[in-house]
């Protein structure tokens, strides 16, 4: 069977993120990155889905230490805001 494409798993992992307790904290975030960068590089698809996860994370309210993740990531990944 081939693997699900890493874009879709990165939303399928951001389903429980969300369900959880609303609100994504740090280890989540990690989680959703380790998928993106299972290959060491974060293609466009990813990219989508992962600005997508930040903007309803950031609209919800994360902490400082998941804001600023995000943030590195962005910059580091060129992943829109």
């Amino acid at each position: 069977m081939a693997r699900p494409q890493s874009h879709l798993e990165i939303a399928l992992a951001s389903i429980q993120v969300f369900t959880d307790d609303g609100r994504m904290d740090l280890q989540e975030l990690d989680r959703l990155l380790e998928l993106a960068l299972r290959d060491e590089t974060i293609d466009d698809d990813e990219k989508r889905v992962l600005a997508n996860i930040f903007a309803r994370a950031e609209r919800d309210g994360v902490a400082a230490d998941v804001a600023t993740r995000i943030g590195e990531a962005r910059r580091r990944h060129g992943i829109p805001a």
